[in-house]
């Protein structure tokens, strides 16, 4: 790892800071994906439906498919990572089950 300035006497380590700082934007960038996405899709399907007279309808199926295609694209990226990370173990087998 790289060391930088001092700070309080300390070496400031870049690397591991920004690793850090990444990694909370990419969870808050998921946790908004996750949150905020539904609700406006689940907004849509509410004017849909206040359009059609239809209420609860398009708006539940709006934003239950929402969460489910979400999740799962959360799910798939993940496993993707996860393969990449495991190809990079020293001494793995290309293909072998964990």
């Amino acid at each position: 790892m790289s060391e930088g300035t001092e700070r309080d006497g300390k070496p400031v380590e870049h690397r591991a800071r920004r690793e850090l700082n990444n990694g909370f934007g990419d969870a808050m960038a998921k946790a908004v994906e996750l949150t905020l996405t539904p609700v406006i899709m689940g907004g849509l399907g509410l004017l849909l439906d206040r359009w059609l007279g239809t209420w609860p309808v398009f708006a539940l199926i709006f934003f239950l498919f929402t969460i489910g295609y979400v999740v799962w694209k959360m799910f798939v990226r993940y496993d993707a990572e996860m393969r990449r990370h495991e190809a990079n173990i020293p001494g793995r087998k290309p293909g072998a089950v964990t």
